[in-house]
């Protein structure tokens, strides 16, 4: 006769209680910060739980922003590659776009950030601090340029390539 292995309280014992967690991004904060805290390269302040920009007391604690990690260490969570005949011909045009949506995202969400963006024969390839501006940035392609967008989550989640060629 087969035994069963059990728990204090007499119950089947649950091995299915091992938590995995669904996503790793090494750029959110471990524990819970001060409030305020200031970044000392950008000055978005944290406050109630999120970045935001703000004025912050002189004596208030400094820590490094996610996105001023990000930039610092260059490690992009999206990525959008540009390319095609429609770029050769507005390719002004599309920069400017994609630095609106930049610039519009920033002034409300200090996280969401450019990194770099490398201009090639291929196309450019844009790197960004946040996945979701890298989508919105595809979107906007799409709205105004139309041609195709491809979004592409890694396995974990945590980075997002978006390729628009039109």
């Amino acid at each position: 006769m087969a035994t069963r292995a059990t728990s204090g309280a007499g119950g089947p014992r649950r091995r299915d209680r091992l938590i995995r967690e669904r996503e790793h991004d090494t750029y959110k904060s471990r524990g819970k910060l001060p409030d305020p805290t200031v970044c000392p390269e950008c000055e978005a302040v944290f406050r109630r739980g999120r970045w935001r920009w703000g004025t912050a007391a002189f004596d208030a604690p400094r820590t490094m922003c996610p996105a001023c990690r990000r930039v610092a260490d260059r490690y992009p969570a999206g990525y959008v590659e540009v390319r095609g005949r429609l770029l050769d011909a507005r390719r002004d045009e599309i920069l400017h776009l994609i630095q609106n949506i930049e610039a519009r995202e920033k002034s409300n969400h200090p996280l969401k950030r450019i990194i770099e963006t490398e201009e090639g024969e291929d196309g450019i390839v844009v790197t960004t601090t946040d996945m979701h501006l890298a989508r919105n940035i595809g979107q906007a392609l799409r709205r105004a340029c139309q041609g195709t967008v491809n979004y592409e989550y890694t396995k974990e989640g945590n980075v997002l390539r978006v390729t628009w060629e039109g």
